[in-house]
């Protein structure tokens, strides 16, 4: 049981690894060609993203605190408002069926509750509006204080890559524990309770949460990053960007073709003592997943790289009628 348990342990680690580390493995492998090419994309070629900093910079001179809201509130924010926007459409008509027949919980949200979706979108707008707003304005002052986070020259392509992947690894670790802590019995009734009223997740439901959890577990996790690095406002504002629609597609309620499983938190959702985390790490290091690995939800937590969706082609166990 031990050998077991030390080999999943570092099966889930190679995982993470991979994905963590797939910055260094193209830096390591490609740094000749893929990088090269990507690099030029980031702002080499032309220098065209440099130039158009540099004009965002001309534009917000003399209000650089201005330039930072926009590029991590702003951005991000309205990244996540548009593909929310399509999810609701989706789970609020049930078309298109190309979509839902991705669908995870054939049985739930089809369609989604109108009134539930509207309580989870002005939960969702408070929390952005009156606590994500504030904290990052107080977040251009710690990092206005610690260097110069809009600084003229835009960070190398391979740096960006460095710092996204430290980013995700201190967000597995604060998110993993700040989670748990909600879930203690003492914090759960009054304040995690209202994330887990949706057992059967849904986009925009990523952060409807209580006050006090939005700011621990959904702000704070992202926020450390590029805090302890002193990113770049463009680094940040990507950062943030993909976090958002990362959490977005977790809490979709759609295995979709190509983008990353929504099975492990879809999972943490529909049994509430499993899969606390990101990546999954720290969960088999605790224990937190067994229920999760012996289930249907961990053959298909994969991407899917076929048509046929995979409560299809890995269907739930049926019991057989004496």
């Amino acid at each position: 049981m031990a050998r077991e348990n030390t080999g999943g342990l570092l099966d889930s680690v190679k995982k993470a690894t991979f994905v963590i580390g797939s910055g260094l493995f193209f830096l390591v492998a490609f740094r000749n060609s893929v990088t090269w090419h990507l690099q030029r994309f980031w702002g080499a070629s032309g220098d065209f993203w440099q130039t158009q900093w540099m004009k965002l910079q001309v534009i917000f001179s003399g209000n650089e605190p201005a330039l930072f809201f926009i590029g991590t509130m702003l951005v991000p924010t309205l990244s996540f408002w548009l593909l929310n926007v399509l999810l609701m459409v989706v789970d609020s008509t049930g078309k298109p069926s190309f979509i839902t027949q991705y669908r995870i919980q054939m049985d739930k949200n089809s369609p989604v509750d109108p009134a539930r979706l509207h309580h989870a979108v002005k939960t969702v707008m408070f929390n952005q509006v009156f606590l994500s707003g504030p904290l990052v304005g107080l977040t251009y002052m710690v990092m206005k204080w610690r260097g110069e986070p809009c600084t003229p020259e835009l960070p190398t392509f391979h740096w960006v890559l460095l710092e996204l992947a430290f980013c995700g690894l201190m967000e597995e670790i604060l998110f993993y524990y700040t989670h748990r802590l909600v879930h203690h019995p003492s914090l759960y009734k009054k304040i995690h309770k209202i994330h887990h009223e949706w057992t059967a997740p849904i986009g925009v439901v990523s952060l409807y949460a209580h006050p006090v959890e939005h700011v621990l577990s959904n702000m704070l996790p992202a926020l450390i990053g590029p805090v302890l690095l002193g990113s770049h406002l463009a680094t940040t504002s990507l950062w943030f960007t993909i976090a958002l629609l990362v959490t977005t597609i977790s809490h979709c309620g759609y295995h979709l073709p190509l983008l990353p499983s929504p099975e492990f938190h879809d999972f943490h959702h529909l049994k509430f003592n499993q899969c606390y985390g990101v990546l999954g790490v720290l969960d088999r290091l605790h224990g937190t997943d067994n229920k999760f690995r012996h289930s249907k939800a961990y053959e298909r937590h994969t991407v899917l790289l076929s048509l046929t969706p995979l409560s299809e082609s890995i269907p739930d166990d049926t019991k057989k009628s004496d």
